[in-house]
C-alpha cells in the first residue's frame, strides 16, 4: 500500500500514526475505511496515491491519461493549506483534567453535613420517643402471647426428642410392608430417642438446678428481670406470623432513586427535536446533593438548559415527582448545554418556613450581603444591597411584602446606615421600621404619596451632593470613586442609604407626582449606587404605566414571585426571562408562598424562598436596630420622634406652637403650622414637612385631623391641629410639673 513519499513527520507523531493505521488496516469493513482515510488525511507529508500516465491499469484495461483541471493550479494560489491543523491533533491537544472532591457534597459543606447531621439526629430521637412512648403496649402483648409462645417450644423439643421428623419415613415402611426396612428405621429411632431423652433430661435438670440456685442466691430485683426475659422470649415465639409486634414509626416514601434511565425518559418525553435515545451524555455520576439528588446532563448540540427549564411542568411528569422537587437550572461555568438537575425528596413548600439567621441576635455590615433565603438544596442565598437596586414583584398575597421585611431588617441592623421606609398601602407591614427610619410614612392617601415623592426628590438632591463630597476624596482612599466601608466611617455624609418604597405603583401611576418621581427614581437608580445610595421598589402591578420602563430596565437586583402571565414575568425579571425558562408563572398560588426566581445577585436565575418574618419577630429586630443606633447616635430625622428611650417628649414645642398659633384660628392647617414654626427657630424647625410634626405631637396625645376650607370658590381638604387638643396637652404637661 503506498503512503506517499517518505516525509519525516516533524512533531514526532510517526509511530502513532503508524500505530494507528495498523489498527484501522485490520479492521478496514463498512465505516473504518473513511476512518483509515481520514487518519491518512492527516498525516504529515501523506500524498493520496494517483496514477501516473505511465502507470499499468490495475484491471488490466487501457492506461489512464490524466487531464488537467482548475484544481490543478493550486499552486499558483500558493501551497495548499489543511482546515484541520494535524500538529495540533490527538497528541499536541490540551486536556482538560477536573478533580473530583475526595469527599461527597454533604460531607464537604458544613451547612449541608450539619443538615444531615441534624436530620440524622432528629430521626433518631423520633423513633426512640415513637417506641417508649408504646413500651406498655409492647409489654402487654408479649406477655398475652407468652403461653402460645411456650407451648410452641415444649411441642417442638417434644417432636424432637421423639424423633418426629421420621415418622413419615417409617410409614412408608408399613406401607410398603418392608419389613427390614421398618425394623431398620424403628432401630435408629430408639437410638435417637435414648439419646435425645437423656440429652434433654440432662440440660432440664441442670437448668432447673441453675435457675433454683439464681432465684435464690440473687436479689429480688433479678426475678423480675428474669421473669421478663421469659415473658419476652416466649412472647416474641408466639408472635402470630402477620402480626408484627412494633408499630412503624415512619412511613417511608416510594421515592425512586434518581437514575440515568429515569433522568433520559423524561428528557425525552418532552418531545425536544434531536432528543433521542443515547443523544444525552452525563459528564458527572448522579450523586446526593442536600435533600436530593444531582444529575449533570451535556444536552445535545443546539438544545440549551433554558430549553428544558421552561418546560419545567413536563419534566416532572416525565419523572413522575411534585413539581416542587423538580428544578433544572443551566451551569454558565460550563457552556449553555449543560444543565444541572436537582430532584428533591421533598416539595419544597412542605419544608417549613426558612429562620433568618439574625431574627434573634447579631447586627449586619451592609457592605456585606443580606442573607435572604434558602435556594431548592437548602442552601443560603445572600443579597448585595451596596452599589446595587431591587426590584420585588408579585401578585398579592404570594410573600413580596415578606421578602421586603427580610432586607429592610438587614438594612436596620446596621446602625451606620439611614433608612426611608415609604408603605403606600396603610396596612402597617412596615410599621417596626418606624423607629429607626429617618423618612417614614404609611397610607395610601394624597397626603402620603406626595411625601414618597418628596422623598425622591430630596434623594436626587443628596446624590448630587454625595457625587461633589466624594469627588473631593483622594484618589488613593477612593481609587474606584465608590463608597467603601471606610469611607462611610469617615463622617462626612457618605455612609449608607437605604429608600424603601412598597407598593410603589400608587407613586409612579398618581396623575399629579408619578411622572417626576419616575424621573427621580430613574436617576437615583443609574446614579446613586456608587454613592451608597440604594432604592429598594415592590410593586404588585408590574406594568409599562405603574413602572416605567427607566426603573425596570436598570434595577441590577429582581425578585418575582407569583405572577399571572409572561408581561408581568419580564417586567420584573427582564426581557425574555420567560423565553428563556426562568418563568414565576409557575409558581403556585399560596402553595408556594415566599418563593420566587432571583435574578442579578447570582451569577444564574436562582429560586429562593426567602426567610420568613411576621410582625413580632419584625418588631423584635426593630427594637434591637433602635438600641444599636441610639447606643451609636445615629438616631434622625423621623425615628427622633418616636423614640422609647424619651420619656418625656419635647415640650418646649408646645409653647411653640401657642406662640405662633394663629389668632382667632381654632383649626389650623399643618403646612401652616411648619412654616410658622420654621421661621420662628429655624435652625430646630427648618425644612420640618407636616409628617414629621404630626409624628412629633403623636406622643403628647395630639393627632391631625381633616380641615376645610373654602379657596376661590372650591373646598379644599387637608389635615391639621386643633387649639383645644393643644391647651389640653399643655395643661396636661403643667399639671405633672406641678405634681413633680
Amino acid at each position: 500500500m503506498n503512503h506517499g513519499p517518505n516525509i519525516p513527520d516533524p512533531d514526532g507523531n510517526e509511530d502513532l500514526f503508524a500505530a494507528l493505521e495498523a489498527d484501522l488496516d485490520n479492521d478496514s469493513q463498512g465505516g473504518d475505511v473513511a476512518d483509515l482515510a481520514n487518519v491518512r488525511a492527516l498525516r504529515p507529508g501523506y500524498l493520496p496515491h494517483q496514477p501516473k500516465p505511465t502507470d499499468p491499469p490495475s484491471d488490466g484495461g487501457e492506461q489512464v491519461e490524466l487531464v488537467p483541471t482548475d484544481d490543478d493550479h493550486d499552486d499558483e494560489d500558493g501551497p495548499s493549506v489543511y482546515v484541520d491543523d494535524p500538529a495540533l491533533s490527538l497528541s499536541k491537544v490540551p486536556v482538560e483534567r477536573r478533580r473530583e472532591p475526595l469527599l461527597p457534597k454533604w460531607a464537604s459543606n458544613a451547612a449541608q453535613f450539619k443538615a444531615a447531621a441534624r436530620w440524622a439526629a432528629g430521626q433518631a430521637a423520633y423513633v426512640t420517643a415513637f417506641h417508649a412512648i408504646r413500651l406498655p403496649w409492647y409489654g402487654a402483648k408479649l406477655a398475652l402471647r407468652a403461653p402460645r409462645g411456650l407451648a410452641r417450644t415444649v411441642g417442638r423439643a417434644s417432636r424432637w426428642v421423639s424423633d418426629a421428623q421420621g415418622a413419615p419415613m417409617r410409614g412408608v415402611a408399613v406401607r410398603r410392608e418392608d419389613a427390614e426396612l421398618y425394623l431398620k428405621l424403628t432401630r435408629q429411632r430408639d437410638a435417637k430417642v435414648r439419646l435425645r431423652g437423656l440429652i434433654a433430661a440432662v440440660a432440664g435438670a441442670i437448668g432447673a438446678v441453675a435457675l433454683s440456685v439464681l432465684w435464690v442466691m440473687s436479689p429480688g430485683w433479678t426475678h423480675l428481670a428474669l421473669l421478663a426475659a421469659a415473658v419476652a422470649a416466649f412472647g416474641k415465639l408466639g408472635a402470630p406470623a402477620d402480626e408484627p409486634l412494633i408499630s412503624r414509626s415512619v412511613v417511608k416514601n416510594k421515592t425512586p432513586r434518581l437514575t440515568s434511565d429515569i433522568v433520559e425518559r423524561a428528557l425525552m418525553s418532552l418531545g425536544i427535536a434531536g432528543m433521542g435515545k443515547g443523544a444525552i451524555a452525563f459528564p458527572a455520576p448522579i450523586t446526593r446533593d442536600g435533600p436530593g439528588w444531582r444529575a449533570d446532563v451535556d444536552l445535545p448540540h443546539g438544545v440549551t438548559a433554558g430549553d428544558i427549564m421552561e418546560r419545567r411542568k413536563r419534566l416532572a411528569s416525565g419523572l413522575r415527582r411534585p413539581l416542587g422537587t423538580v428544578w433544572p437550572e443551566g451551569n454558565a461555568d460550563e457552556h449553555e448545554g449543560r444543565l444541572v438537575l436537582w430532584v428533591g425528596d421533598k416539595d419544597l413548600s412542605k419544608t417549613g418556613n426558612v429562620v433568618w439567621p439574625l431574627a434573634k441576635d447579631g447586627r449586619h455590615d451592609l457592605f456585606n450581603p443580606i442573607p435572604f433565603g434558602r435556594d431548592p438544596r437548602g442552601r443560603w442565598i445572600n443579597v448585595p444591597l451596596v452599589q446595587h437596586n431591587v426590584l420585588f414583584g408579585s401578585q398579592p398575597g404570594q410573600g413580596k411584602t415578606s421578602a421586603v421585611r427580610v432586607l429592610a431588617s438587614g438594612v436596620a441592623l446596621d446602625p451606620s446606615a439611614e433608612m426611608w421606609t415609604h408603605e403606600l398601602k396603610g396596612s402597617g407591614d412596615l410599621d417596626p421600621f418606624e423607629a429607626v427610619s429617618h423618612r417614614f410614612v404609611s397610607g395610601i392617601d394624597a397626603e402620603s404619596i406626595e411625601y414618597a415623592a418628596e422623598s425622591l426628590k430630596l434623594l436626587r438632591k443628596e446624590v448630587m451632593r454625595r457625587t461633589g463630597a466624594l469627588k473631593k476624596l483622594p484618589r488613593d482612599l477612593c481609587p474606584d470613586k465608590r463608597v467603601t466601608r471606610q469611607i462611610a466611617d469617615m463622617g462626612i455624609g457618605l455612609h449608607p442609604l437605604a429608600c424603601i418604597i412598597d407598593e410603589c405603583q400608587n407613586l409612579f401611576a398618581d396623575p399629579a407626582v408619578g411622572k417626576q418621581a419616575g424621573e427621580d427614581a430613574e436617576f437615583i437608580i443609574k446614579i446613586g449606587r456608587a454613592f451608597g445610595v440604594i432604592l429598594l421598589l415592590a410593586t404588585q402591578r408590574p406594568d409599562k404605566d405603574s413602572l416605567p420602563t427607566g426603573i425596570s430596565g436598570n434595577v441590577s437586583i429582581r425578585f418575582c414571585l407569583r405572577v399571572a402571565g409572561q408581561i408581568e414575568n419580564d417586567m420584573i425579571l427582564g426581557t425574555s426571562a420567560y423565553k428563556n425558562g426562568v418563568r414565576a408563572t409557575t409558581f403556585r398560588p399560596e402553595t408556594d408562598a415566599g418563593l420566587g426566581y432571583l435574578v442579578g445577585a447570582t451569577s444564574t436565575a436562582t429560586a429562593v424562598r426567602t426567610a420568613y418574618l411576621d410582625a413580632d419577630a419584625t418588631e423584635k429586630i426593630a427594637r434591637r436596630a433602635h438600641a444599636m443606633r441610639t447606643a451609636a447616635g445615629t438616631l434622625t430625622g423621623h425615628a427622633t420622634g418616636q423614640s422609647p428611650q424619651t420619656s418625656e417628649p419635647n415640650s418646649t414645642l408646645l409653647d411653640d406652637l401657642s406662640a405662633i398659633w394663629p389668632p382667632k384660628e381654632p383649626r389650623v392647617w399643618s403646612e401652616t403650622l411648619t412654616t410658622a414654626l420654621a421661621a420662628l427657630r429655624p435652625d430646630t424647625y427648618g425644612g420640618w414637612a407636616p409628617e414629621q410634626l404630626t409624628s412629633a405631637l403623636k406622643p403628647l396625645g395630639i393627632e391631625p385631623g381633616q380641615i376645610s376650607r373654602r379657596i376661590d370658590g372650591k373646598v379644599v381638604n387637608r389635615r391639621g391641629f386643633d387649639r383645644d387638643d393643644l391647651t389640653t396637652a399643655i395643661a396636661d404637661r403643667n399639671r405633672k410639673r406641678s405634681a413633680s
